[in-house]
């Protein structure tokens, strides 16, 4: 029996690319959950902004940030607005419009929605609706700050925001500090210097690195120890948005038995 001329890619070999095609969604009812800039325009991806000129109506986080993105790509699709105040309320509006054959894209502020972003409600309504759901992979915070932080990331722990009660902060971060996995976890500028200090506080020594306005002119990863982290950021005036990253449990003792070998050599 002759031998197959197109086999199967094996688990280390990547399938052929395809060439771009005119998308069968576009006969449909979709919705197109579309990732966007961090904050370098250039990140943008031909799909995403062919798509985002194409559907009837861009659900936009803020909608004045959005449209500011449609202009530089020249188009003047409309937007509605759809964040965490107003999504569940907005969402038989979206489901209606599907219904009425609509194509609809779903876009955040920045990066791809639904991390930490509004648009799980929406997503598992439409799909629950009997609509499609298309992904448009983009930009992505946890992914960028991941892959050049110099931490394990054969396994990932996403944490998302720290819940708001101290308690909960502290019970979410021993748990996941636990872990043979790198945490990654969003935070605000204004909370930067307490939740440094609670993560010092449960292991000053674990290996990290703090991500700050990423693919901005500004960008800068600063690795260190948690707790030379937390002193180095407690009294720091900080902007822009962060990603701070853990090394795994086993990665603390790594280092630990590193840094003994070292003095007892010396």
């Amino acid at each position: 029996m002759p031998s197959d001329p197109s086999p199967t890619p094996g688990p280390d070999e990547a399938a052929p690319l395809e060439e771009p095609v005119a998308q069968p969604e576009w006969t449909q009812a979709a919705l197109f959950v579309v990732a966007t800039p961090l904050g370098n325009l250039e990140d943008i991806t031909l799909r995403a902004a062919r798509i985002l000129g194409q559907v009837d109506r861009v659900l936009a986080e803020d909608t004045r940030r959005t449209r500011q993105l449609l202009n530089h790509l020249g188009h003047s699709t409309p937007t509605t607005s759809l964040h965490e105040h107003n999504e569940i309320g907005r969402i038989q509006q979206v489901v209606g419009w599907l219904a009425e054959g609509k194509r609809l894209a779903l876009v955040s502020d920045a990066g791809t929605p639904a991390i930490s972003d509004p648009g799980f409600p929406l997503v598992r309504a439409v799909a629950a609706a009997g609509y499609r759901v298309v992904p448009i992979p983009g930009p992505s915070a946890l992914v960028t700050a991941a892959c050049a932080a110099g931490l394990p990331t054969d396994r990932l722990h996403f944490l998302g925001f720290l819940p708001a009660r101290p308690g909960r902060q502290r019970k979410t971060l021993e748990e996941a500090l636990a872990l043979r996995s790198t945490t990654v976890l969003y935070v605000s500028p204004h909370k930067l210097a307490r939740v440094l200090e609670l993560a010092a506080s449960i292991a000053p020594d674990r290996p990290a690195c703090l991500a700050r306005e990423l693919t901005k002119m500004h960008e800068e990863f600063d690795r260190a120890p948690l707790g030379e982290l937390a002193s180095r950021w407690a009294d720091k005036p900080v902007k822009g948005e962060l990603t701070l990253l853990i090394g795994p449990a086993a990665e603390e003792k790594r280092v630990k038995k590193n840094k003994y070998e070292d003095q007892r050599g010396s």
